[in-house]
């Protein structure tokens, strides 16, 4: 950068007076200067602050005895102090402002009231600095200097940029720029009010693409699924998880999967037990069923069956509800049992073999007699056989797994001897047995 250098000296320049004897004062200063009536001498005048925009553009004024100068801002002004000359118009520094006797060090300049004191001289606000237009001329007392914005400092005249980053004033990232800098912080984390440390960011409470569940880290976060859910790949998503499809043994009947859970249902006739048995509905009990007056209602597995309160066919005689008599009286009797009771039972499908599911008990014992049990009719299939366990009593097993729904009408005989007194005689036991569609 080229500099300009101006020496201004004092120079001796005679004011025109026209002294009056009588009354001893000064009539006309020359051009540049004017009257001091107070101190009674001519003194210089400041254009540069008394003429509006005195230098134009880029100058800067410059005001010295009797004139100004209009020069380059980056011009520095040198003033000769040593001299001894002084002149009626009062010599100048180059800023309107007598020195007199009294000469003051370079960065001075005389009080304006006439005290000959030296007083700081403000090269910031009379423009007299070298400051580039990106500093800021800061005064000093006797000088000045040229101060760089914050985030630069100064080499040479230049103000060049500081890299705040070296310094680690960041924790995890620091990003320079000019002048300043910024912190950054790695994912998962967030600038502390400082600006400069990293602290944790609770990703949670700041949108987390959780479908269900979202548990913070430090750093990071988890996603979580409730129950019934698994995680997707993706780590976010959340898919329903089919329990039916892991087990055919949750429910007794039938499982239905639904969101986040399952439920277990039973078919009609059935009411669930708890959570996933399946318990039958006894219609005969609740009300809930169709039968007459004139029918008894049966509970089955399932479902109920309407039976005929009256039972019994010629040549049999109605004793009651379930029992029916052929009288011996009666020729047609001969051949056919004496008595016939009805009874009525319910099993399950699939029940496990072998089964017993009846007892065969006599209601009556006669002294000498002999009794002996089967299975009169109803066992084509050989699904049963009766198991003798005594003289009295005897057991209907189920020998083979059936399955449901189906009926079975088994007559199941009791016969009666005796030997002594050559008597024989038999009794039928009609059992019905209703076989449910279920295997509960």
């Amino acid at each position: 950068m080229m500099y300009f250098f101006l020496l201004l000296c004092v120079l001796l320049v005679p004011s025109i007076q026209q002294e009056n004897e009588e009354t001893n004062t000064f009539t006309e200063c020359t051009d540049g200067y004017e009257w001091d009536s107070e101190r009674q001498h001519c003194k210089d005048i400041n254009e540069c602050l008394t003429i509006p925009d005195a230098c134009k553009g880029e100058m800067k004024c410059i005001n010295h005895y009797g004139g100004y100068l209009c020069l380059p801002r980056s011009a520095s002004v040198i003033s000769d102090t040593n001299t001894d000359h002084e002149t009626a118009g009062a010599p100048n520094t180059g800023l309107g402002i007598d020195q007199r006797n009294n000469q003051c060090p370079n960065g001075y300049q005389l009080d304006s009231q006439g005290l000959g004191t030296c007083i700081d001289v403000n090269e910031c606000d009379y423009e007299l600095d070298d400051c580039l237009p990106s500093q800021e001329c800061v005064n000093i007392p006797g000088g000045f200097h040229c101060k760089c914005p914050d985030g630069y400092r100064k080499i040479g005249n230049e103000c060049v940029d500081i890299d705040e980053c070296r310094y680690r004033y960041c924790q995890h990232r620091c990003v320079n720029s000019p002048g300043s800098f910024t912190c950054q912080c790695e994912p998962g984390f967030q600038l502390a009010s400082n600006n400069r440390s990293c602290v944790d960011a609770n990703e949670c409470n700041m949108g987390a693409p959780c479908q269900q569940r979202c548990y913070n880290t430090y750093g990071t976060f988890l996603c979580r699924c409730n129950q019934g859910y698994e995680l997707n790949n993706d780590g976010y998503t959340c898919n329903d998880i089919d329990e039916c499809s892991y087990s055919s043994y949750l429910c007794q009947y039938q499982c239905v999967n639904e969101p986040g859970r399952f439920s277990c249902i039973c078919p009609d006739g059935y009411q669930l037990l708890g959570t996933r048995l399946c318990q039958d509905i006894n219609e005969c009990e609740t009300g809930t069923d169709t039968c007459t007056d004139q029918q008894n209602c049966i509970n089955a597995h399932g479902g109920y069956r309407c039976v005929e309160k009256n039972l019994c066919i010629e040549p049999y005689m109605q004793m009651s509800d379930n029992r029916c008599m052929c009288p011996s009286s009666n020729p047609l009797c001969r051949d056919e049992p004496g008595s016939i009771v009805h009874r009525h039972m319910s099993i399950t499908s699939d029940r496990s073999v072998p089964s017993d599911i009846f007892q065969i008990q006599a209601t009556s014992m006669y002294p000498g007699a002999y009794n002996t049990f089967q299975i009169r009719s109803g066992n084509e299939q050989g699904d049963f056989y009766i198991r003798q366990i005594n003289n009295i009593s005897a057991m209907l097993v189920l020998a083979r797994p059936v399955k449901g729904p189906q009926e079975y009408v088994l007559d199941l005989e009791m016969l009666t001897s005796n030997t002594l007194l050559s008597y024989r005689s038999s009794s039928v036991l009609r059992l019905t047995i209703f076989v449910g569609a279920h295997p509960f």
